[in-house]
Order: structure tokens, then sequence, then C-alpha cells
């Protein structure tokens, strides 16, 4: 076996490490990237990981990747909190983050912070005369956006909110979960961090839960501290599922986003759908910002329609009639999953909170798979059937 290489990257389950030079360990206990003495410290099968993710969202600019660090976390929610920890949420500070987005993102900036002192606050980050008001007045520490926001799929004009949080001195942070690496890359637009929920599109298979953190190197020592200290760390089991799942993120997400296209445009003739959202669409309020800034038309792989009439009793018969496709809560794995918003991903807003942010009593979303596009139809189209036939 002598020179043999394996061809599949090892999984390192080990918490601690030995040196036999006392200096080399005292390096690694103060941070050095390169060596391991502790997982809560870094892990080499985690540190592969975050180094093919600075690689994927610096796709635009390899020159600059050097510049960049990565911290994985437990989950995208861990993530989420470590990248506002770092960005300077306090006790005394203001934070601020989009009206349009994730429901426990929504409780962490309106509910979660608060009660530890800080103020939160929630904008419209499809308005930039509203963002450049709130950022004037209220001089937050940071506002954190979604590059697609969930579950209404409404496009930030990401470039021109960085240059806005720049102008006032704030730091932009980008969740980018629901467009990928593959769609669009907000670090070169300006961002300060980006973060995934890596449970979604990057592991893709839903059988591992993680997060991860992409942030210019004059984060890391705070990022590192800050994830040493809490402990929120990836587990190098999950780390090699997530990098696996790298490996075919292209291919999965391509046929996604195709489906998605193909399936939005058969829900919005669809004489039940009072309305489809979805960038890829002619008449969706953001459509020609999604093509400046994405480029492309098949615009992610979820889709969020409104089911006629409907209520949680009408949504409920409609899941359950469902015969391929699944409800369950999470998204972009390769099978097509449905949710529904008002009792998932945002139970935790009291209903004026949803009306106002306009989910409604009969949205669904659909995270689309990579199963034939004809095969979704027809379990969407019998399904919808069953209801209005009852």
């Amino acid at each position: 076996m002598a020179g043999a290489v394996p061809v599949a990257q090892p999984i390192h389950p080990s918490v601690s490490y030995i040196y036999n030079n006392s200096e080399d360990l005292d390096a690694a206990l103060t941070g050095d990237p390169d060596l391991f003495v502790y997982h809560r410290y870094g892990n080499p099968t985690v540190s592969a990981f975050e180094q093919a993710m600075i690689e994927l969202e610096c796709h635009d600019m390899p020159e600059k990747a050097h510049e960049y660090v990565a911290f994985a976390t437990g989950s995208g929610m861990a993530a989420i909190q470590l990248a506002m920890m770092a960005a300077g949420a306090a006790a005394d500070a203001t934070i601020a983050a989009a009206q349009d987005c994730y429901g426990a993102t929504y409780s962490l900036v309106g509910s979660l912070w608060p009660e530890m002192g800080a103020r939160g606050l929630f904008t419209d980050t499809t308005d930039l005369s509203a963002v450049e008001k709130m950022l004037a007045q209220e001089s937050p520490r940071f506002l954190l956006i979604e590059a697609i926001s969930n579950p209404l799929l409404k496009v930030t004009n990401v470039k021109a909110i960085a240059d806005l949080c720049h102008r006032y001195g704030a730091l932009l942070l980008v969740d980018n979960t629901f467009a990928t690496p593959i769609l669009y890359r907000p670090l070169t637009d300006g961002a300060d961090m980006v973060i995934h929920s890596a449970t979604k599109f990057i592991g893709g298979h839903g059988d591992v839960m993680g997060g991860i953190v992409v942030a210019h190197e004059r984060f890391r020592a705070k990022l590192w501290d800050l994830l040493k200290k809490t402990g929120g760390n990836l587990g190098p089991q999950e780390a090699w599922l997530l990098s696996r799942g790298l490996k075919t993120l292209p291919l999965r997400v391509e046929r996604q986003f195709a489906n998605a296209l193909v399936v939005a445009n058969w829900l919005s003739e669809q004489p039940e759908i009072t309305k489809v959202h979805y960038p890829g669409l002619g008449d969706h309020a953001h459509h020609e910002l999604a093509l400046q800034q994405f480029g492309v038309v098949a615009t992610g792989a979820v889709v969020a329609f409104e089911l006629a009439n409907a209520g949680r009793d009408e949504i409920f018969q409609f899941f359950d009639a469902l015969r391929m496709i699944q409800p369950a809560t999470s998204l972009g794995d390769v099978y097509s999953l449905v949710l529904y918003p008002a009792h998932s991903s945002h139970r935790a807003l009291t209903s004026a909170q949803r009306a106002a942010v306009g989910i409604g009593d009969g949205l669904v979303r659909l995270s689309v798979g990579v199963e034939a596009t004809e095969d979704i139809i027809a379990d969407l189209a019998q399904a919808i059937y069953k209801v209005r036939a009852k």
C-alpha cells in the first residue's frame, strides 16, 4: 500500500491531540489554524469542510480566498447566533434584520436578544430608502438579510445594501441558504459575513444538521473565540457528510432549480392557486433584480404559493393527500418537501406578525427536489383536486 492515497476524506473523531513539543502545543492553544489541540478549538475533518466552503463562496475572487475564514457549527441557527455575536450583538447594542426572514431568526432579533438587553428592529430590505433611513436614525451594529427570503422568496439588492451599511458604519450579514454558493456569492458584492444552514442544500439528503459562517480574516479571532467559548461546534461525522454533500451540490441544485421553474410556471396557471412566489417568474416584484443579481431565470429551488380560500384545515387536507411530496420541516433535500409556514417555520410569530410580513393562512412553501417534474406536478394536481372536491 506504499504511496496509496484514499479517495474518500478521512474522519477524525479524536477530541484531543498530543504534541511532543510543548511550543507546538502552545501554538495550538493560541489558535494556530494549522494545529489541533481540542475539538472545540478545531478539528481536521471540520476544517476540510470549512476550507471547501471558503473556496465556494470565493469562487469569483480566488486570488482573495486566503483572506477569508470559515467556522462550522452544529446547526444553521448556531451559525446565525455566532455571526450576530461576532458582529456586535450585545446588551447595549441595536441590531437589525430584514422583516422578511426565517421565523427563528426573527425570534432571535425580536425576542431573545432584547431579553438580554439589546434593541432589535426590523426593516423592509426591499426598500432601499427605508434601509437608509433606518441605518441613519438607529445606527445598528449590523443588518442581517437573506439573499432570497424565507418563505416569500423576496430578493434584496445585496450590493446596494452593503454600500449603505458600510456608509453608516454597520456590518452586513447575509443568510445565503436559499441561493447556495452555486447561484450567488454575497461576499463579492460587499457582504461582511455569509451564513448557511448547511442542513439544507449543502447536506442535501435530510440526514445531517450543520451551519457555517464565512467571513473576512479580520473576524477570525472573534469568531474562533466565541465558538470555542460557547461550544456550538460541528462534529466530525457531520462535517464528513456535509463535505460529501458538496461533491454533488452543483448537480443537485441545478436540477432542483430547473425543476422549480417548471413547477412555478405550472402553479401560476392553476385557478386554485391565487399567487405564486418565485423570483424567476416575470410577474414577481423582484424579477428584474433577481436576473441582474443571479444571472439566471431558475432562481432557486423553493416555490411558495397560496391556495385559494384555504386555512389551516384545507392546507392539512392538501398535505395529507400528497403521495410523493413529503410534508416535513426542512428544505433543500433531493426529495420534494412541503411546509406550512404558519404552523412551522414561522410558528413563533403571532398571527398579526405573520400578516404584517405577508404570510397568510393559505401559504405553502414547496422545496422542489430532483424527481421528474411530471411526477411532482401530478402529485400537486391530485392533492389540489381532492381538497377542492370536498
